[in-house]
This record gives structure tokens, sequence and C-alpha cells, in this order.
């Protein structure tokens, strides 16, 4: 049987929704560039993809027309090569890589490209609505069509997880990130991208363009600390969640690319890592947070493996209380999760978080010398994802 390993990973820095670098930055520029850099890091010939898979959670606007087609194409890639967007909301970086390991080892291609793409600033505010709701599961699942933070809430009170216990997770995960980034530990991953961004004059308010370089995430905050985050007020009424402790909306893409390990080696070329196994598993919508819970256990049962076995955890930080939760049912040791902070930091766009932290994972797991991570994700509508990977 063949064996699929990520020889190469590339993403951009993550730029801050709407008031961010890439506010107008088309999906397929995004992709397209992160593709491109992946291609030549894995020292491959672009006629030799078989595919490119993107994800992307909001396939529309912007991100719409297969953009990972687009996203080809813009790479400079032939037109040989074809693309296809996949989407599983949140995990959908991390489902198009599982599916582009998978691919290897069905034996239908030998060097394939996969990662994600989102522009939540061109894509979200403009999404088309039209007949969003089903009728039968309006009335009988409901829940199905609540929005994330409503989620987060029902997580936060049904299990007891109080606002202080998020806000320090919150501000910790700041810290590590602001720790991480001074280190240059995420270097490696980002490649810079000179675009054009939306500006509005602080005084008239009139709108104009500027040229901007993005090498870095937008969204790390040094200076935080838990008594600032504790002072934020509640996106909701007496809710919890706020934006401390809550995901940052944010732009981006990341891919890498997938070999088979042979091919790899006859080339001498030395992978980050290994993909050693994927699951998926359904929760109940209304804490579609918790995913994770159930759909780790399915994947380390058909590894052999137990939770001690894993090195290193990257946990989604979709919200602190679900991270919160996921750790404490799981039974993760902290300092072995989320070691350079998350999403609540760094960004979260969507179909892009699980490929970027497949890259950072095998990346930080070869600085430190371990042998397995793990990448889970909690998913809208009530799933969760869970991928492994050895690092060599």
């Amino acid at each position: 049987m063949q064996q699929a390993v990520i020889v190469s990973t590339a993403r951009t820095g993550l730029a801050k929704s709407w008031k961010g670098a890439f506010n107008m930055t088309h999906g397929a520029t995004l992709g397209g560039h992160v593709i491109q850099h992946a291609v030549a890091r894995a020292g491959v010939a672009p006629d030799e993809i078989e595919d490119v898979l993107l994800g992307c959670a909001y396939p529309e606007g912007a991100t719409g027309g297969n953009v990972a087609r687009q996203s080809a194409l813009r790479a400079g890639l032939p037109v040989t090569v074809p693309g296809a967007t996949v989407n599983r909301f949140c995990s959908s970086g991390l489902q198009a890589i599982a599916m582009a390991a998978q691919r290897v080892i069905a034996g239908e291609g030998a060097v394939f490209v996969a990662g994600g793409v989102e522009s939540i600033s061109c894509v979200q505010n403009q999404g088309n609505r039209h007949m969003y709701r089903e009728g039968w599961l309006q009335q009988n699942k409901p829940e199905i069509y609540w929005p994330m933070l409503q989620t987060a809430e029902n997580v936060a009170k049904r299990y007891g997880i109080e606002r202080e216990r998020q806000d320090r997770y919150g501000a910790e995960s700041q810290q590590r990130a602001a720790a991480a980034q001074a280190a240059k530990r995420f270097d490696d991953e980002i490649v810079p991208i000179t675009v054009l961004t939306g500006v509005a004059d602080p005084e008239t308010r009139q709108l104009h363009t500027r040229e901007v370089t993005i090498d870095a995430d937008e969204g790390v905050r040094a200076d935080t600390t838990y008594e600032g985050v504790a002072k934020i007020r509640s996106a909701t009424p007496g809710g919890c969640i706020a934006a401390g402790n809550a995901s940052q909306f944010s732009d981006g893409a990341s891919a890498a690319v997938v070999m088979d390990s042979d091919v790899a080696q006859k080339r001498g070329i030395r992978p980050l890592g290994v993909f050693r196994g994927f699951a998926v598993a359904g929760c109940e919508p209304d804490e579609m947070g918790i995913g994770p819970v159930f759909a780790v256990p399915k994947l380390l049962k058909r590894a052999g493996l137990s939770i001690d076995d894993i090195d290193l955890w990257e946990l989604n930080e979709a919200f602190a209380v679900q991270v919160l939760y996921c750790a404490d049912k799981l039974d993760i040791p902290r300092d072995r999760l989320n070691v350079n902070g998350g999403a609540i930091a760094v960004g979260h766009p969507y179909g892009v978080s699980g490929a970027r932290l497949v890259g950072h994972a095998l990346i930080e797991g070869r600085r430190r010398g371990v042998q397995y991570a793990v990448v889970t994700m909690c998913v809208g509508g009530g799933q969760g994802a869970a991928g492994l990977f050895e690092i060599v």
C-alpha cells in the first residue's frame, strides 16, 4: 500500500476581515499565491500535479466558481491540472489534505496540492441566503441553523464553563502566539504577498486604496492580559462569549503538497510528515464545538494509539469554551495543546484553518523532535474532524 507524505506547506499571513490587508483580494489571488509557493518549495514540476483540492466554507462570490480550479490557474499551473473545491465548513482545509492523502494511498496519483482559502471580508456579509432553511429541518432540528456564537454560549451554559476560564485561556492564546511570532516560529510557513487594500480615512471616512505587504498574522496582540480580556463586553447581553475568548474573523489561504512517499524518497525530498489517519464524527448541532470529543477517539482507536501517545495537539480555537471542554473531556495535557496559540490570536479563516494547523503542527513537531501530532476541528452543523500525522 502506498504511503502519503506532506512535503511542503505555504500560507499567507492571516489578515483581519473587513479592516485588514485582504479586504479587496479575490480568493483565487490568495489561493494561487500559496499553491505556487507550496509547489516551488516541494521541488516538483507544476505539470506533475494530479489535482488541486482546496477547502472553503463559503464557496461563493470571491471564493465561488470552483475557486480551487481558479487558484490552480492563478498559480501558473498548466491547464491540464484540474481543481475541486471542498466544503466541510471549518474543517474544509483539513478535509482537503485528508482527501489528497487518501487518493495517494488509493494509487490515484503521486502528487497533489491540498489546502484552503477563505475571504470572509468579501463573502460573508454578501452571502446568498435565498431559501437558506429547509422546512422540515427548521421545525425538527432548528439548531443546525444556529450561528456558532449561539452554540458556544450553549456549551458554556450546559457544561458550566465560566467566563473567567474562557478569558484566561483567550489571554494565554494571545501570549503564546505573540511569543511564537517574536521567536519567528511562524516564518517558515508564511509567504509574503503584496496587495491593494481598502482603507477609510479616520476623519473624512472617504475610502481609498493603498499597497500593503502582509508577512505576518495581523491579529496577534503582544500586550494582551487577562485583566484586559475580562473587560471586553460580551457579544450578547448576559452571555460569556466575547472578542477576547473567541476566534478572530480572518482572510487568507494555505496549501500543502501531498506525495507518494516512494516518489518523494526516490527524488531525495524530505517530508515534513506522514499522513496516518483521519476521522469524522457527528454530534448535536446545538453543541457543535465539542465535535473533537467524538472524532479523536475514533481516530486514535483506528491507529492503535492513546491520548498519551500524541506529542502535539492543534485543536482549533473557534471559541475558548469549546477548547476547554474538549481538552478536559479528552484529558489533553495543556503543555502539548496549541503551544503557539491559536485562532483566538492568529485568526480563523474557516476553510483555511485545518490546512494551516497541519503545516504548523508538522513544522513545530520537527522543531521539538516529537513523533505524533493531531489536528482536530469542530465543524458547524454538529461535527468533529481529526487528522493524525507522524513527524519525520
